[in-house]
């Protein structure tokens, strides 16, 4: 901006050095004609030139035909403002269409043409001589303004095309993104549907099977649910990846949980249930059945009074604590604690577990360790806090308080 303030500063310094070099140069040339002017006619003169250069400054770039047309009137007046209704016509050349430069330059040679026709003092040469010097410096004004705005069109024509080539990239770019988001789910499902079905399959049967002593069929249960969960994740995440960008950002813009938002399929039809946070209870059983050492402390006195958006988080943050529980402190009693004040103030999930003796070992299951990233990302998106780490007492202790509105 200031560049550009800039720039408009040192044209407008040379317009109007312009305007007052052709206007001095045209009042002496009167001088010469007319030998000896008196101080007031002088003095008129200059007063007018000067207003028409002020005037040219000031709205030129705002009304160029209208002011060239008030200087084309006031050459009449003055020779000083000569130089103004010059460099007018140039600034219409600059700004307006070839058809308003046309108009005002016969305006002009017409205008110069009838004055040195009037003037008794020149002899038929001179008056010719005259007229054509005039003739010639408008025409180089004219011609120049025409080229500066040939310029400029073109520098706008190659920004615009730079612009295109530009917007066309990035429409590239996301339709490269999309066709890889496809390949992906294309692959994921190929490659882990079937091995995931398989295992439910085999959990069913082993479930089923009569001969099966009664705890590994309650064992091969939870395989098999939990397989079948797991499957659902697996169409939820293909539906994520499959969704175009536009509808993505759709989506996003009616928030996570809104009333009318897309399912991740993006058809909105088929939508998996969401859990909500009276569900803890289910996944603390199953965890328990599973061989862990969970207790849960609720201390909500209406878990359904939760709005379902805080819920569904919460219970993502002790699934996914319970998770990373099983994986790196495999045996260890975890405990659960949930909280909260009410509506205007938070709810608070803790999560605590023992550390093993000794160094940590190898993890049991594989994982990404995004884990306790994708948690923050949840509770930052609901503008809460969350902490995890290792307490004075040797426990892996993870909080998270969770706005609750009012």
């Amino acid at each position: 901006m200031r560049f550009r303030r800039a720039r408009q500063g040192v044209r407008d310094v040379c317009v109007a050095a312009g305007a007052v070099g052709i206007g001095l140069l045209t009042m002496e040339g009167s001088r010469q004609t007319y030998p000896h002017p008196s101080d007031f006619h002088l003095a008129r003169d200059l007063v007018i030139g000067a207003l028409a250069c002020a005037g040219l400054l000031l709205w030129r770039r705002r009304w160029p035909v209208r002011v060239a047309l008030g200087l084309t009137v006031v050459g009449f007046l003055s020779a000083s403002a000569w130089g103004a209704m010059a460099m007018a016509l140039f600034t219409v050349a600059v700004h307006s269409a070839w058809r308003a430069t046309a108009a005002l330059t016969a305006l002009n040679v017409t205008l110069i043409t009838v004055i040195f026709t009037q003037v008794d003092e020149m002899n038929r040469r001179e008056r010719v001589e005259s007229i054509v010097v005039f003739l010639l410096g408008y025409a180089v004004l004219v011609i120049t303004g025409l080229l500066v705005r040939s310029r400029r069109q073109l520098i706008e024509s190659l920004r615009e095309r730079a612009r295109q080539a530009e917007e066309g990239q990035r429409l590239r770019v996301e339709e490269a993104r999309h066709l890889e988001r496809e390949r992906i789910a294309r692959e994921m499902h190929d490659v882990l549907a079937h091995r995931i079905s398989l295992l439910a399959v085999h959990a069913g049967a082993l479930e089923f099977h009569a001969d099966a002593p009664a705890d590994q069929r309650d064992a091969a249960g939870i395989i098999r649910r939990s397989a079948y969960e797991a499957m659902e994740d697996l169409r939820e995440v293909i539906g994520m990846l499959r969704t175009d960008p536009a509808g993505e950002r759709a989506a996003s813009g009616r928030g996570a949980g809104a009333p009318g938002a897309a399912a991740p399929g993006g058809d909105g039809e088929g939508e998996r249930p969401q859990p909500a946070l009276t569900d803890l209870p289910a996944l603390i059983e199953e965890s328990q059945r599973a061989g862990a050492h969970v207790t849960f402390d609720d201390r909500l006195p209406d878990p359904g009074a939760v709005p379902s958006r805080i819920g569904r988080h919460a219970y993502r943050i002790v699934q996914e604590a319970l998770t990373n529980a099983r994986k790196h402190a495999p045996g260890a009693h975890v405990r659960v604690t949930v909280e909260s004040t009410g509506p205007g103030g938070a709810l608070s999930i803790e999560v605590a577990n023992p550390l093993p003796p000794g160094p940590p070992p190898p993890p049991g299951l594989p994982g990404a360790g995004a884990g306790l990233l994708g948690l923050r990302e949840r509770v930052d998106m609901l503008g809460g806090t969350l902490d995890h780490g290792r307490d004075p007492d040797g426990h892996f202790r993870l909080c998270a308080h969770l706005p609750w509105p009012g």
